[in-house]
C-alpha cells in the first residue's frame, strides 16, 4: 500500500514537473521567435542566438516565479503579519533585488562569463580520471525514480548550502557581503534576494559546481533552483506562522529562520551565530546551531541600533560593503604594525637587560 502510494506521488511529481517543463519550453520559443530574435537580428548579434535562447529559459521560469510568491505570499503577509510596519519604507529594494535575480540579469552573467570555466574544468578533470558522482544507480529501482533522485540532489546541495552560509558569517571579509543581506529591518517576501552580488556569485558558483559533481541534469537543476528559491521566499516572508514543533524540526520555517536574522541571535548567538539552514534544519541540529526559540525579535544587525547605516539604496548597499571591507583590512594593517612594535621593543628591552 504505501509503496503504490509513494509510486503514485513520483509519478504525479514526475507529471507536474513535465507539464511545467512544456509550458516553459513553449513559451521560450514563442518569446524567442517573435520578439527575441528579431531584435538580435536587427542589432547584428546573432553570433550569441543560441546562448541566448537557452538563457531565456531562466528569465521566463524567473518570471513565473515571482509571480506565484506574489501571489501567495503577498495576501498572507497582509492577513498574518509577523509586524505591523507604519510604511514599506526599505521594503522597493529587496524587491528590485528580486527583479534583477529572478529574471535572469545575475544568471545571464553567469551563464556568459562562468559557463566556459565550468566547461574547461569538467573537461581537465575527466582527462584526470575524476568522474561525477552517480547518486541515481546507489540503490537501483528506487534511487532511480525521478522524485527520490530530486530528494538525494535536494539534501546534499542543501548540506553544502548550510556550510556556505555559516562559514559566511564566521569570517568578517566574506561576513561584510553577507551583511547586505542581514541589514533589512523589515522582513518580507522580498528579502531573500537581497544580497551583495560577489556573495551571490560566489553561492551561484559553490551550487553549480556541487550539482557538476553530484551529476544532476539540467532539467532539475532548474527545478532545484526554482524550488530552492520559492521556500527561502516563504522562510524571509512577514508571516506570522507555526509549523508545529515536528515540522519545524523537518523545513526551516519563518518562525526558524527570523531567529537567524534576529539582532544578537543570528550572527552572534551560539558562538556566531544559529539557524544557518537554508531548507532544511537537520543540519544547525546535527552541528549544534539551532535555537528554537518562538520569541519575536527586532530583525537587523547589532550596529545598527548604534546609528550605523548599511545604505538605503541598491547601489550604495553594495558600494558600502567594500567600505566596510577596506576599514576591517586598515583595522588588520593597524593591528599587525602595532604587533611587529611590540615585538622590536621586547627584543630591544631584552638586549639592554642583557648589556647591562
Amino acid at each position: 500500500m504505501v509503496a503504490s502510494v509513494l509510486a503514485f506521488v513520483a509519478q504525479a511529481g514526475h507529471a507536474a514537473v513535465a507539464g511545467a517543463d512544456d509550458l516553459v519550453s513553449w513559451l521560450q520559443t514563442l518569446l524567442y521567435v517573435n520578439v527575441v530574435q528579431p531584435m538580435l537580428f536587427h542589432i547584428d548579434m546573432m553570433d550569441v542566438d543560441e546562448d541566448t535562447y537557452d538563457a531565456l529559459y531562466w528569465v521566463i521560469v524567473g518570471l513565473l516565479e515571482v509571480g506565484l510568491m506574489y501571489a501567495l505570499l503577498r495576501p498572507l503577509e497582509a492577513l498574518a503579519p509577523v509586524e505591523k510596519w507604519r510604511d514599506r519604507k526599505g521594503v522597493g529594494v529587496d524587491a528590485l533585488y528580486t527583479w534583477i535575480t529572478r529574471l535572469g540579469i545575475l544568471n545571464l552573467l553567469f551563464f556568459f562569463t562562468m559557463q566556459p570555466l565550468f566547461d574547461r574544468a569538467q573537461g581537465a578533470l575527466r582527462l584526470m580520471g575524476v568522474k561525477t558522482v552517480d547518486l541515481d544507480n546507489l540503490w537501483p529501482g528506487v534511487t532511480t525514480e525521478p522524485l527520490v533522485t530530486f530528494a538525494m540532489y535536494l539534501v546534499v546541495l542543501d548540506f553544502f548550502s548550510y556550510w556556505y552560509h555559516r562559514l559566511s558569517h564566521r569570517y568578517g571579509i566574506w561576513w561584510e557581503l553577507h551583511a547586505v543581506h542581514h541589514s533589512q529591518r523589515k522582513m518580507s517576501l522580498w528579502c531573500d534576494d537581497r544580497n551583495h552580488l560577489l556573495d551571490v556569485l560566489g553561492q551561484s558558483c559553490m551550487f553549480a559546481a556541487v550539482a557538476l559533481v553530484i551529476g544532476v541534469p539540467p532539467a532539475q537543476f532548474v527545478v532545484l533552483v526554482a524550488f530552492t528559491n520559492f521556500v527561502q521566499n516563504v522562510q524571509h516572508a512577514n508571516i506570522r506562522v507555526h509549523f508545529g514543533w515536528l515540522g519545524e524540526r523537518l523545513l526551516v520555517s519563518p518562525r526558524f529562520h527570523r531567529r537567524h536574522h534576529a539582532v544578537g541571535y543570528g550572527h552572534e548567538g551560539t558562538t556566531y551565530g544559529c539557524n544557518f539552514g537554508v531548507l532544511f534544519p537537520w543540519w544547525d541540529m546535527m552541528f549544534g546551531s539551532a535555537s528554537f526559540n518562538r520569541e519575536i525579535e527586532p530583525t537587523g544587525i547589532r550596529d545598527q541600533l548604534e546609528g550605523v547605516s548599511y545604505g538605503e539604496g541598491f547601489w550604495a548597499q553594495q558600494g558600502y560593503a567594500f567600505t566596510r571591507i577596506a576599514r576591517r583590512l586598515r583595522s588588520r594593517a593597524r593591528a599587525g604594525t602595532a604587533a611587529q612594535a611590540a615585538q622590536v621593543a621586547q627584543v630591544a628591552a631584552r638586549d639592554d637587560a642583557t648589556v647591562s
